[in-house]
């Protein structure tokens, strides 16, 4: 049923110092984490993750469009939950996904490699229970990864598609990653429609049809779509990085059955 909203392990590759620093963190289990004693509704825990002074000031200055509330509310993300960030990049989902999960939960910060930013991120407020792994994306999931609850892509399906990456394999290798039930979770900077993939490269965009098709043939069903980050006067027709107003960016959840 589709429903409208609006509004460490096998192949993982560790930077040395990186590795340092988080395993001192893994047994002091470090101020980053959320406690949370299960009286917490959602949104209470949501707010707390993003108040964290951890965060630093460019994510928050990068809140306003980024949306990290009604993003979490659109993950349905919940304490404990395993989860793998594809194409983490600097870690700014990454680490406010891991605030969220607490300490009986993992982020997986996926990479074909690693990014300086994130390494400065963890190294500045150790979370452990934030994992990077550096690994293709045909070959992204660490062979003794647990189940996962949830699996997001944030702004990068189209990077991607471009990438000499066979996107079927990799999406295979997402659906079979998730627990029966679990979630998959595509944000991404709308092209016009009917224009499929030529615009990744050129527009940094992709044709939301082409992602809810790509993802179903991989066995997925779409299961919500979100409008919190919509903006019909977008033209879509430039960059994000060239646009004077916010790029028009479509939500999809999918749900393994």
């Amino acid at each position: 049923m589709l429903i409208s909203q609006y509004g460490a392990g096998t192949g993982t590759r560790w930077f040395p110092a990186l590795l340092v620093v988080l395993g001192m963190a893994w047994g002091t289990n470090g101020y980053a984490e959320l406690q949370s004693d299960g009286s917490q509704s959602p949104a209470e825990i949501y707010k707390q993750a993003i108040a964290s002074p951890i965060r630093t000031d460019a994510d928050r200055d990068a809140d306003t469009k980024r949306k990290p509330l009604e993003f979490l509310q659109f993950t349905n993300m919940r304490p404990g939950m395993l989860v793998l960030d594809v194409a983490a990049g600097g870690g700014y989902t990454s680490q406010l996904m891991a605030l969220v999960v607490g300490n009986k939960g993992t982020v997986w910060s996926q990479g074909p490699k690693m990014r300086p930013a994130l390494e400065n991120r963890l190294v500045s407020h150790p979370q452990s229970n934030i994992v990077p792994v550096v690994r293709p994306f045909e070959n992204l999931i660490p062979n003794d990864l647990p189940k996962l609850d949830l699996i997001t892509i944030i702004m990068n399906y189209h990077d991607i598609v471009y990438m000499p990456v066979d996107r079927i394999k990799m999406n295979q290798h997402l659906f079979n990653a998730l627990k029966p039930g679990g979630h998959l979770v595509v944000l991404d900077h709308s092209a016009k429609a009917g224009s499929g993939v030529s615009a990744a490269k050129s527009l940094h965009r992709i044709d939301e049809k082409i992602v809810i098709d790509e993802f179903q043939q991989a066995g997925f069903k779409l299961e919500l779509e979100g409008y919190f980050m919509r903006n019909p006067s977008d033209p879509r027709d430039q960059a994000f990085f060239d646009t004077n107003i916010p790029t028009d960016k479509f939500a999809l959840r999918f749900v393994k059955p």
